[in-house]
């Protein structure tokens, strides 16, 4: 009885399976959470907060973050460009998960 319910199941059509799709990847988690800790963050210093990324991996996880609504990218019409990236409201509304990874991290971490 259970295998049969198992078998029909599928992981890929839960919300957890959503969530990870979201911010799975190696950088993603750190770009949110930098941004939930200084707010409006330029490429720039996101580039030194994550110290070893190449600008097109950084570039890349950008326009997914931003595509799926989870930050937002303000760009100023400047020479040289400026552009500006914060959370969305989707966006800090999911970082009340991750925060609780962290707390969980913090009572787990070994010494």
């Amino acid at each position: 009885m259970i295998k049969k319910y198992i078998e029909n199941s599928n992981f890929e059509e839960t919300g957890f399976y959503y969530t990870l799709s979201l911010i799975s990847g190696k950088h993603k988690m750190i770009i949110l959470y930098c941004l939930m800790e200084f707010e409006v963050v330029r490429f720039n210093e996101l580039k030194r907060y994550l110290k070893k990324i190449t600008d097109k991996t950084l570039s890349n996880n950008l326009k997914e973050l931003e595509a799926n609504h989870l930050i937002i990218r303000k760009e100023y019409p400047q020479i040289p460009p400026k552009v500006e990236y914060r959370l969305s409201d989707r966006g800090r509304s999911l970082m009340k998960v991750l925060d609780q990874l962290c707390v969980w991290g913090e009572n787990n971490r070994e010494e």
